[in-house]
């Protein structure tokens, strides 16, 4: 397994520990346009949380591709992704699953942090009970031989309005995904940090009877 550098792990703890409505919060005070995956893009346990820098593949259907050459390419692809990454892909396909049980086990083992496609996947329940972190817009038992082809490994994707980068970091929880620019993560982790703590001396001072109003004019948010 490829040793993570460690900056890059610290910074995907922190951001774990961060959530998707205080990263859009922070990029927006930072006067950073807040890039939003679409909504319909929804883990496959409610409860995963997922964050890390990005490593991005795409794909695209061919009905007349060979079963062996579609499965060769497609551990290609499981080889090439690195450990401590989050694996994002673009398959412009919205028909067959384009994650499963073995394909998952795999990730899990070389050290990547979980997968994100705006497309589909099947064998949730194994994947849900290895607790590998999937995020997708459909379940299908149907697969990827014969019908689908990698075409790039670690170049520019797009998803939605998002244009995304390898190096960019990703976090994705239940309310949605955001992608920060590589070179503006520290300053956004550092940011979200604050608000939370921001966010949680406010909802003290709720609990304790503050009035909202006053309560937002003492802490700036709510």
């Amino acid at each position: 397994m490829v040793a993570e550098q460690r900056p890059e792990r610290e910074l995907a703890d922190r951001l774990r520990r961060c959530y998707s409505g205080a990263v859009y919060d922070a990029m927006r005070d930072l006067g950073l346009a807040p890039s939003v995956l679409p909504s319909d893009i929804r883990p496959l346990d409610p409860a995963t949380a997922l964050a890390g820098p990005i490593w991005p593949c795409q794909g695209r259907p061919d009905q007349s591709a060979d079963d062996h050459a579609t499965l060769l390419g497609w551990t290609r692809l499981l080889s090439a992704a690195p450990a401590g990454a989050v694996v994002v892909c673009q398959p412009n396909d919205s028909t067959i699953a384009h994650m499963g049980e073995l394909s998952a086990e795999a990730l899990r083992t070389r050290g990547v942090l979980g997968y994100y496609v705006d497309g589909g996947c099947r064998d949730t329940e194994f994947i849900v009970n290895r607790r590998f972190p999937v995020f997708c817009r459909y379940r299908t038992p149907s697969d990827v031989v014969g019908r689908w082809v990698v075409e790039t490994l670690g170049e520019p994707i797009r998803i939605g309005a998002v244009d995304i980068s390898a190096g960019d970091y990703l976090l994705a929880d239940i309310d949605g995904a955001v992608v920060i620019p590589k070179r503006s993560v520290g300053a956004v982790i550092e940011a979200a940090e604050q608000l939370i703590s921001t966010e949680s001396e406010l909802r003290r001072a709720i609990l304790a009877g503050m009035d909202p109003s006053e309560a937002y004019r003492k802490f700036g948010v709510f």
